[in-house]
């Protein structure tokens, strides 16, 4: 006759796994896809909270430089 009945679970184990295995995977690649683009999203607000720091500490830095040539230019003029 055909297979037996260990050999048909068995068969149909091996497929069920298979498909289990597929899904596992699939499941993983979509897990560490969202781990990478959340770690790419942290790095690239950190460099924009990095470069916005250091643009307002320039304008500081101008706006009291500035600041002080202006009085200087004004205790000359007295």
């Amino acid at each position: 006759m055909g297979l037996s009945m260990t050999e048909a679970f068995s068969k149909s184990r091996q497929q069920a796994e298979v498909a289990f295995g597929n899904v596992q995977s699939q499941f993983f690649s979509k897990n560490n896809a969202q781990e990478e683009l959340k770690s790419e999203k942290q790095a690239r607000e950190a460099k924009t909270f990095r470069l916005r720091e250091a643009r307002l500490a320039k304008e500081q830095a101008e706006r009291t430089s500035a600041t002080a040539a202006l009085i200087a230019k004004r205790a000359k003029a007295r």
